[in-house]
């Protein structure tokens, strides 16, 4: 094998790594149903669910209980970094070349849950 080829390789090896890594990513952290949810949003119904809490019964005070710590663990992880971003830079740097090389379609990028703003960025257009 020459030089040439190795490097081909190992190109092509960390580009499917980058690719992957994003993907996956993206499909565990796809987006749920209905409106999307901010930290004021989830801190004012926190707000109500304390004011709820002082007349209710003690059904009611638990099932508001759980909403609550619910709530706190989603409003944590709206804070945390979860390293989306820079897959993306990754992901945009060489998705052109990749897709190029492996026969891949806007549509196809499309369909796994790229965004367009995300293809357009790296260089991927209706017609490639």
């Amino acid at each position: 094998m020459t030089k040439a080829h190795k490097e081909a390789l190992a190109t092509g090896r960390n580009e499917s790594r980058v690719v992957r890594r994003y993907l996956e990513a993206l499909s565990s952290s796809k987006p749920k149903r209905g409106r999307r949810r901010t930290p004021t949003s989830v801190e004012k119904r926190l707000a109500a669910i304390e004011e709820a809490m002082a007349a209710a019964d003690r059904i009611t005070t638990l099932k508001l209980s759980q909403e609550r710590l619910d709530l706190m663990n989603e409003l944590a992880s709206m804070s945390t970094d979860d390293g989306m971003a820079e897959l993306e830079e990754d992901f945009v740097a060489i998705a052109a070349q990749y897709g190029n090389r492996q026969g891949i379609s806007y549509a196809a990028w499309r369909e796994v849950g790229v965004q367009p703003e995300v293809l357009r960025r790296a260089g991927i257009t209706h017609s490639a």
